[in-house]
């Protein structure tokens, strides 16, 4: 169990929120905005209430006891910059930001955050990528060139094993894993046989993958 700070709590912070109380994480909760600090109560182990662009505020949360803080602020990027750096200066062990723009988050790397994240950007590049290809079920970026795939079954895999269809030398992709349906084969054998109404996790490089989906 981890010890989280997140600092704004609009619809960014409160779902990280929410999914960290799902994993059995202690999360405090902190906006300037009273409403939004009630509403999320309910997912949070603490909230607080204050204006974190002021540093005694910042110092009084003891943002050292924190195993990561989340500047969630989407709305005005002078206040995430201000809170970014006023989080690393008082000994923050890491500090992830919010940005919507590559600019954005160059400044906020300068300014002490360890990692930036994008959430609008992140999905629509997932979006882009589910709904132009009619066998993409979900997409995973492991980095700018390399993900993982969910996709149907090709019918003419039908009958044939893995090592029969020689899969990583004519497509240049790894199966890591194969759902049929309450089951999951993890990083299935050369002699699986596929029925046809399996769903498989393909890994590989993003050309290569897409390549393989537009069967």
């Amino acid at each position: 169990m981890k010890s989280i700070l997140i600092i704004g709590m609009g619809r960014f912070g409160r779902h990280m929120a929410e999914k960290l109380q799902e994993l059995h994480h202690e999360v405090l909760a902190v906006d300037r905005d009273e409403e939004r600090v009630n509403q999320a109560l309910p997912y949070v182990t603490n909230a607080q209430i204050g204006d974190a662009t002021n540093e005694d505020f910042i110092r009084r949360l003891g943002v050292k006891n924190f195993d990561f803080c989340v500047v969630g602020v989407g709305d005005d990027f002078q206040s995430s910059l201000i809170i970014t750096s006023l989080l690393k200066d008082n000994g923050a062990r890491m500090v992830i930001s919010r940005a919507s723009r590559d600019m954005q988050a160059k400044l906020l790397l300068r300014n002490g955050a360890n990692e930036v994240v994008y959430p609008e950007k992140q999905q629509a590049i997932w979006a882009a990528v589910r709904y132009s290809s009619d066998n993409v079920f979900d997409y995973i970026p492991l980095t700018e060139k390399v993900s993982i795939y969910e996709t149907p079954v090709p019918a003419a895999w039908m009958g044939k094993t893995i090592a029969e269809l020689k899969i990583r030398q004519r497509y240049h992709i790894n199966i890591v894993a194969v759902r049929r349906g309450g089951e999951v084969i993890s990083v299935p054998g050369a002699d699986y046989t596929f029925t046809g109404s399996e769903v498989i996790f393909v890994l590989g490089e993003n050309r290569d993958v897409t390549k393989f989906t537009h069967f």
